[in-house]
């Protein structure tokens, strides 16, 4: 990511990435996977040496609440879609942090405003009137 000096670059740089984001398609996270299995028939292909088994089937697996879910992917299109979400979804995360690393860069940089203090922190502690018991 460039280093900006000013504010001002900074503060659009945050807007342009904000307006990137709000561009995105649909987007989820998640990462795709090819499986194969073996059926119970005995008489089955699958069950041949060096067969792969039946399959590939696609599965798209992401976590809910820190739980793994897995849902099925029933065509070549279906994979297709879940690729592309996921892809939306990367740029996301990509966005996010850079998000997040410009706005440190303003927190840095911008100027403290002057405030007023408050009651509690205008008031001066007094010193104990009772003596101390070391000795």
């Amino acid at each position: 990511m460039p280093i900006f000096k000013s504010l001002e670059s900074l503060e659009q740089r945050r807007t342009d990435i904000a307006s990137q984001i709000a561009a995105l398609g649909d987007l989820r996270g998640g990462s795709i996977t090819a499986t194969t299995g073996r059926c119970g028939k005995p008489t089955c292909h699958c069950h041949q040496p060096k067969d792969p088994g039946h399959g590939p089937n696609l599965r798209l697996t992401y976590k809910v609440r820190a739980k793994t879910v897995t849902e099925s992917l029933p065509d070549p299109a279906a994979a297709r879609k879940a690729e592309r979400e996921i892809a939306e979804f990367r740029k996301l995360q990509t966005l996010h942090q850079e998000f997040v690393e410009v706005n440190a860069q303003i927190c840095r940089i911008r100027p403290l405003a002057p405030a007023a203090l408050l009651p509690e922190e205008k008031k001066r502690r007094k010193r104990s009137a009772g003596k101390s018991r070391a000795n």
